[in-house]
Formats: C-alpha cells, sequence, structure tokens
C-alpha cells in the first residue's frame, strides 16, 4: 500500500510540474552572445501574389512582416542577421532582388522597419535571391559558423533562370557551412515541392505554414536553431584517412570537419600504464536529413590492423540530424600483457557512415583526448560500482518548484546545474545542453518531463519523439543500453517524461565490462543532452515546448578515488560537496514541496501507457593479434509506442524499415 501511494505522489508532482512548464511564459528575446562569425540572410518572397488575402482579414505581405517581427524578436543580442526581398521593386521582370539591410548585428527596430517598408509587386527570381544571399553572408566576412538563408515564398518561382533548386544544390556542395531553410506560406502543389527540393539541396529543412499562425511560428523557429548552432572550440587539425600519414596529436580539444562515409585518422603516443580517453563529436545543421542507420564510429586502432575497442553511436531515428558523440578509451589492463598494454603509436579512427541521401555537407567535427596517470603509490582504489542501486529509476528525485535556465548550445557552453528543479524550453530539432559536476563515490541521477502543449489543429496522431543522453566528464555517451532507463519516447504535444542517470564513480569501473559502467571512472563535470524531434514543429503549436529536469547528485563525494578517501569538502567544480541523500540543502532544491494537486486522471493513465521499455542488444567481438575482447558499442533504439494499439501507423509515420531495425 505505501509503495502505491508513493507512485501515486510521484505521477501527481510529475502532472504539477509538466503542467508548470506549460504554463510558463514563452522567452523574449535571446540574449545569449552569438558566435563570433556566421550569421542569416532572410529572403522574402514580396511578388504581387503575396497581396492576397491571408485569412482572417490579412493579407499574406502582413502576415509575413509580422513573422519577420516575431523572428527578429527571438533572435540573441549582436546575431548577424540581414534581410533581402525578392520582387517588389519592379512591375514585371527577373531581376528584381534587393538586399534591404545587409548582414550585420541584429538591429530589432531597424529589421522592422525595413519589413515594413515592403510592398508586394512583380515577379519573384527565388534562384538569383538564393545567389545574392549567399554573396550577402560572404562579403559579411568570417572563416567559421553557422550561415543560414531562410527563404519565405507562397509560390513557384516564374522565372526561367536560374533554377532555384540548381542554384540551392550548387551551393549546398560549395558551401560547407551552409543552409538554406525554407518556409512554405499557403504554398501547395508545385510551389511546395519547388521549395521542399530547395530545402532538400540546400542541406536544410521545409516548413510548412498553412496560415499567418503558423507562417510566425516557423519563421521564429528556423531563425532560432540557426543562431543555436552548436558552439565548436579546440585547435584545427586535418585528420587524414590513412594512418601513415595521420597528424599526431596531444592531450587537448581540436576541430575538423568530416564528410559522408569518409574515415579520418589521428595518430597518439601512449605509455603503458595511462589511460586514454578519447572522443569525437560530430555537429550537423539541426535537422538535416539523416537514416536511421547514420552513424558515428569511432576506433582505438594500433599496428598493422588491430583493434583496441570500437564504438557506434546511430541516430535511430529519420526525423533529421541532431549532435552526436562517440567515445572510447584505452584502459590498460590489470596483468599488463595485451597488445594494447603497450607503449607506442597508437591511432583514433573517426568514421561518418551515411546512408544514401542523407545530408551531402561536410560537418564539423570536435575531438577530444585526454590522459589518466596511475594511482599514486600505495593509494588502494575503491571498489567497482556496476550497480544503480538508490540510483535507478525509483530513486526520490527534487520536488522544488521549478527555476528558470537556459541550456547550452553543446559541450563547450553547457549550463552547470546544482541540484534542484530547472525548467526550459526547446525547439523542434533543437538540442539543449547542462552540466553537472559529480564526485567520487557519487552518481548522477536526473528525469526529463517534456511538456503538455496545445497542438496544431488538435493533432492527436501525428508522432515525434523525446529523447535524453548522458556523458562523462570525457564525452562518452552511457545512457543507451543500460537494461534501467529509455532515452527515447514518442511525443505528441502530450506530457512525457523520460529517465536518465549513472552508476556511481569509481576508478575501479574501467576494469568493468557494462558499457555503460566502464566509463564512468572520473569524477568531473557529466553532460545532460535534451533533444525534440523535428517532426514536432508539424505538432506543437508554440514555437517552442517546455521541459523541466529534476536533477539530483546522489551519495557522499569522496576526496579522492581510493578506498581509504574521506568526505570532499569541495565538488569538482568547487563548490561545497552536497549533503546526504535527501537531507535539506538551502536553495539545493532537495527540500520536497506540496504536491500540485488536480492534474486529471486522463493525463496519469496516459503517462503510464507511454511507459515502455527498450530492448538491448549487445555482442562481443574477438580482436586479432591477442589485442582482448573488444566491446563494441552501439546506440539507436526502436521507438515504442505512445498509445496500445497504435503503433503501426507511428512506424508508418516515422518510415520504419523491416522488422528489426532501428526506426
Amino acid at each position: 500500500m505505501a509503495r502505491r501511494h508513493r507512485r501515486w505522489r510521484a505521477t501527481a508532482l510529475t502532472c504539477g510540474l509538466l503542467l508548470a512548464a506549460a504554463a510558463a511564459p514563452a522567452h523574449a528575446a535571446r540574449t545569449a552572445a552569438p558566435p563570433a562569425d556566421g550569421g542569416m540572410v532572410m529572403v522574402l518572397d514580396s511578388s504581387g501574389s503575396m497581396a492576397k488575402d491571408a485569412g482572417s482579414g490579412t493579407t499574406r505581405i502582413a502576415a509575413a512582416r509580422k513573422a519577420v517581427g516575431a523572428v527578429a524578436d527571438a533572435l540573441p543580442d549582436g546575431y548577424p542577421t540581414g534581410l533581402r526581398v525578392s520582387g517588389a521593386d519592379k512591375a514585371r521582370g527577373c531581376d528584381g532582388s534587393r538586399l534591404v539591410r545587409p548582414v550585420a548585428p541584429l538591429d530589432r527596430t531597424g529589421l522592422k522597419q525595413a519589413v515594413a517598408a515592403v510592398e508586394p509587386q512583380g515577379d519573384a527570381p527565388l534562384g538569383l535571391s538564393l545567389q545574392a544571399a549567399a554573396a550577402d553572408l560572404r562579403a559579411h566576412g568570417g572563416s567559421s559558423g553557422s550561415r543560414t538563408i531562410l527563404l519565405v515564398s507562397d509560390g513557384e518561382d516564374s522565372c526561367p533562370t536560374p533554377s532555384p533548386c540548381a542554384v540551392a544544390a550548387q551551393l549546398g556542395r560549395s558551401a560547407g557551412d551552409l543552409r538554406i531553410d525554407t518556409v512554405g506560406f499557403q504554398a501547395a502543389g508545385p510551389a511546395r515541392q519547388q521549395l521542399e527540393c530547395v530545402a532538400k539541396a540546400g542541406n536544410g529543412r521545409y516548413y510548412d505554414a498553412p496560415d499567418a499562425g503558423s507562417l510566425a511560428r516557423q519563421v521564429q523557429r528556423a531563425g532560432q536553431l540557426s543562431a543555436g548552432s552548436y558552439r565548436l572550440k579546440g585547435d584545427q587539425v586535418r585528420g587524414e584517412p590513412a594512418r601513415e600519414t595521420a597528424p599526431r596529436i596531444t592531450p587537448g580539444q581540436y576541430t575538423d570537419t568530416i564528410g559522408p562515409n569518409e574515415k579520418r585518422y589521428y595518430a597518439v603516443d601512449l605509455d603503458a600504464a595511462a589511460t586514454a580517453d578519447l572522443s569525437a563529436t560530430v555537429a550537423p545543421r539541426p535537422g538535416a536529413a539523416v537514416d536511421a542507420s547514420d552513424a558515428l564510429h569511432t576506433e582505438i586502432a594500433y599496428g598493422a590492423d588491430g583493434v583496441c575497442d570500437s564504438a557506434t553511436e546511430r541516430f535511430g531515428q529519420r526525423e533529421g540530424a541532431t549532435p552526436l558523440a562517440s567515445g572510447l578509451s584505452r584502459v590498460p589492463s590489470e596483468s599488463g600483457y595485451r597488445s594494447c598494454d603497450k607503449a607506442g603509436r597508437y591511432w583514433f579512427a573517426v568514421e561518418r557512415k551515411a546512408a544514401p541521401g542523407s545530408d551531402a555537407a561536410r560537418w564539423p567535427l570536435e575531438l577530444t583526448f585526454h590522459v589518466e596517470h596511475p594511482l599514486k603509490k600505495g593509494v588502494t582504489p575503491a571498489q567497482s560500482a556496476p550497480e544503480y542501486g538508490t540510483g535507478g529509476k525509483d530513486a526520490t528525485l527534487p520536488a522544488s518548484a521549478p527555476q528558470d535556465v537556459r541550456g547550452g548550445t553543446g559541450f563547450n557552453d553547457a549550463r552547470t546545474l546544482k541540484q534542484g528543479v530547472w525548467r526550459d524550453r526547446l525547439l523542434p530539432a533543437q538540442t539543449l545542453w547542462y552540466k553537472v559536476p559529480v564526485g567520487w563515490g557519487q552518481q548522477l541521477r536526473y528525469d526529463v518531463q517534456f511538456a503538455n502543449e496545445p497542438t496544431v489543429n488538435d493533432r492527436g496522431v501525428h508522432y515525434s519523439y523525446a529523447a535524453t543522453q548522458v556523458y562523462t566528464p570525457d564525452r562518452v555517451p552511457v545512457g543507451t543500453g543500460t537494461g534501467e532507463f529509455t532515452p527515447r519516447k514518442l511525443y505528441a504535444g502530450k506530457p512525457t517524461s523520460l529517465q536518465m542517470g549513472t552508476v556511481p564513480v569509481a576508478w575501479s569501473n574501467r576494469y568493468e565490462s557494462g558499457t555503460h559502467v566502464v566509463p564512468v571512472h572520473r569524477a568531473g563535470s557529466f553532460y545532460l543532452a535534451v533533444t525534440l524531434g523535428a517532426e514536432a514543429a508539424e505538432i506543437a503549436r508554440n514555437p517552442e515546448v517546455g521541459v523541466v529536469l529534476r536533477v539530483a547528485v546522489l551519495g557522499t563525494a569522496k576526496s579522492g578515488p581510493g578506498a581509504d578517501a574521506g568526505r570532499a569538502t569541495h565538488t569538482a567544480s568547487g563548490d561545497a560537496a552536497p549533503e546526504e541523500h535527501n537531507a535539506a540543502v538551502p536553495g539545493g532544491g532537495w527540500k520536497p514541496g506540496p504536491v500540485v494537486a488536480g492534474c486529471s486522471l486522463g493525463v496519469g493513465v496516459l503517462l503510464l501507457t507511454w511507459l515502455a521499455a527498450a530492448y538491448l542488444r549487445a555482442r562481443r567481438v574477438p580482436v586479432a593479434d591477442g589485442a582482448g575482447p573488444v566491446r563494441p558499442r552501439t546506440s539507436g533504439q526502436p521507438l515504442p509506442p505512445a498509445i496500445p494499439g497504435q503503433e503501426q501507423q507511428a512506424q508508418r509515420h516515422q518510415g520504419n524499415a523491416a522488422k528489426g531495425e532501428p526506426w
């Protein structure tokens, strides 16, 4: 009876937090610092057709002006933004393309005044405008950063040349950092097909806007995604396709690029005693075309053809690209007799696997290399901790009122969280990043709850997904294949909750066999990534969807990895060590708050029916030359149905292949 009461209380609390997230006001203009380079040019179709009635007593151009104002308000301060109009200057002709606001640090008032002065007339040379917009971005300068052309149009290009789709394809091939997104405003038939072609050829995404409200929403989403791209950091390096010519890297952080089905090598020199932690992260443009089987594969190689360890991380969905990280370690064995225990030259190999039709652009690639030296002589490491224990799915989490927070774009600007309850909002196709300091002997445990959102036309059978992943301080994902947690579930605008966590941090975990245990061998900041699927753009009525994170760091922090280490006085971040689990910490969110009443029974039932278990598939592959076993790590799980009886419909929407393939 007591156990049932605790479950009911937890369900009621979940409902209350989700309702709080849904009721939270949308964020105003973002004030985070923009990237040093990059920027966006909005290309607005201002041809004669934009003077037509858009419904609800407004014209299409009036709706477009409002949409441009909405995206101006939502962009971060200083983000380089320009505006170009296609048409508007003459009654007829295919040369009417004019830059009304050059690419420059965002001037919200100037942008709104410029679009207010646009009067629709004439033809719409969209292909010519795309060429000119690309030149506008080049003229802005800068050698890196994401660059976006956002084309808003209601009709087909009436000019025979140049073809907008051909121009987009040429720009997509020649400018790896350029993306072309399109918004079709009441576009249908050939007009919509052309805009879809432009987006696909330009490594971007098509957004459908059947009415004025959806136009403002979709333009705002596309603009914010452009400004919120992954912030890269590191020294530039160029990997090579062969080991013999691979550049040597030393401990640090690096940036490179990688194309579809390309494999790149980097040389590392290791001694016989230290643990080497290596990771690779690709940062494609949010929502770019991917297949469920597309993957990032990493290896630590040695000798002529030996492999010490390998890992593969898959997208596992076809809705659109998100950042993807894969990492692993060279851990010297306790015996010291394996081939991979020897001192000498090793290679870190990174391979991007892409199916036909996936994004053809080169993706930014970020590498990290960290070396852990052996414990000091006389230090006996604490026992390994391969079990979740009290940090499993039934763990008690903070229950205070949520505090507003804004997640980062990636590992490098992840927002630091302490134990407590936090509230944020994210866009379809967006991933937000956070980090939590976790000490020796402690474990991270958190819930992510996606809010109940009003849907477009109250659609209840259109599906996207909600996902989360947790990474070690060395950027190795450990939330997949745990047997305890499910990292992804369906999202259709109704409340959805995900649970995630790690085993306790222990130096000896490196000698365990579980792929979710081995990487959890070093104290430091653990990273949380929260993702909303791209197809949510066709579901949610609001531009952003509310999320609540309930974060706990369980256990007492130890002063070091040794078995006899005492209690730590400070965490890895320099803060005071957290109190015992469930103790009241001023401002830390541990003291239980009141349970929010009034959550409908229907919401509670829906939450329960959406909880489905993932499956775990693991295999061991032998390695030649006596290196010992390789433990390939894979991610990308089938998506469980949201509502019983609708599994086939959800699978058709996601484009599932034959039974057994990741959705």
